[in-house]
């Protein structure tokens, strides 16, 4: 019934007295932080060996991700700066021609369209440049059509925490033979993630995954796409070796795995920290976390309605995520005024936004219940949420 916490609060960071309920914008850090760092700095210490054992750490984390994530092996999952960067990696892959599209959502994240959306802005005259199309809840297959080629959707929404049908838009992608781009940012860490149903897909790790900015996981579906490659590199996504002669003399190869994602050095201390991590959240099974976050949720959202407060969250638990959001006038006072009482919850965009994870427990919403209500009509009296 969550009313204790799925992890132990001994084990995070965290204030006494603080109601954390800020998971989609920063999730609490670990206290085993701590124990990557240490790691980290020995084997950067430690040479050339360290650096061979920075190489294989990595590997075990991707080995790691790779059962998580339900993928064929490792050598699909690498690692990007943000998922910004393994976005805009994809966009240069692929060789567009005149009228080509790409359709996302119109409430989208920009890490998600904005590479997509500048590059149409910046070359809106020019060919060879595809056009964006937005589509929102009810007309997305009308919006894609047989010159789509690529459909970028995020499995949760970071506006409202609504969860798509992923079959739905593989199929979609198939009948026009398009790319299916996923974003598992506002799920993985707390819901069982499949990533093979997509093309590719990434996550930043900040979030649910308990881990820092610095890195994100990139998801190359090899089965799908076996001959697809980068079109700009750097030292550690290609193929050859340090000798300088080759430069000018050999053929530049892409390495033929998801690292290429990381064409310099890659984030190692994030690495190690995502580690700590990921080895913390597999004590359980995601589907435990998912249901303890959602007896969260559906309570909180089934409180609001009592108080005549809408949320832009469905309510259905098949149908969000780890969110509620709540659209209203004075959302960042709002939040300002609810830190003042040690409650930490996220605004921006004109709503305020509590996210949940396994360290919260049904007092956390029934402090949010204590505060939040009275707020919200100081601000919203007379007015309708629905905004």
């Amino acid at each position: 019934m969550a009313d204790r916490p799925l992890f132990s609060p001994a084990s995070f960071y965290n204030s006494p007295g603080i109601t954390h309920v800020c998971a989609a914008g920063e999730s609490l850090p670990l206290k085993t932080h701590n124990n990557a760092l240490e790691k980290y700095l020995n084997d950067k210490s430690a040479g050339h060996i360290g650096r061979t054992d920075q190489t294989q750490y990595l590997d075990d984390v991707r080995t790691l991700i790779s059962q998580v994530w339900k993928t064929n092996d490792k050598n699909e999952v690498g690692f990007a700066p943000s998922v910004a960067d393994g976005v805009s990696l994809i966009l240069e892959s692929i060789n567009w021609n005149d009228s080509d599209n790409i359709c996302v959502h119109e409430d989208e994240f920009p890490s998600l369209v904005g590479p997509f959306a500048l590059k149409h802005q910046q070359n809106a005259t020019k060919k060879q440049t595809p056009e964006v199309r937005y589509y929102n809840s009810n007309n997305l297959k009308e919006v894609v059509n047989d010159r789509t080629r690529l459909i970028a959707v995020s499995y949760v929404s970071y506006f409202n925490s609504s969860r798509v049908d992923l079959s739905v838009y593989r199929q979609l992608a198939d009948s026009v033979r398009a790319v299916l781009l996923v974003d598992f940012t506002q799920a993985a860490g707390y819901a069982p993630i499949d990533a093979s149903i997509a093309d590719f897909a990434f996550s930043a790790c900040y979030k649910w995954l308990l881990g820092t900015t610095g890195v994100a996981i990139a998801y190359w579906n090899q089965e799908r796409n076996p001959d697809w490659r980068p079109v700009t590199g750097g030292w550690h996504s290609l193929g050859l070796g340090a000798v300088r002669t080759e430069w000018r003399t050999a053929r530049l190869n892409v390495r033929n795995d998801a690292m290429c994602f990381s064409r310099g050095n890659p984030a190692h201390l994030p690495i190690y920290i995502l580690r700590e991590a990921l080895d913390y959240l597999n004590q359980w099974d995601a589907s435990n976390i998912e249901k303890h976050v959602q007896t969260l949720t559906t309570t909180l959202l089934e409180r609001l309605q009592i108080e005549s407060i809408f949320s832009s969250t469905p309510i259905e638990k098949a149908r969000h995520g780890a969110s509620v959001t709540v659209n209203c006038v004075g959302a960042s006072e709002i939040v300002n005024e609810m830190a003042k009482t040690g409650i930490y919850a996220w605004n921006g965009q004109g709503r305020v936004r509590f996210s949940f994870h396994g360290y919260n427990c049904l007092k956390d919403v029934n402090r949010i219940m204590e505060v939040f209500p009275a707020l919200w009509r100081k601000f919203n009296t007379g007015r309708s949420s629905k905004i």
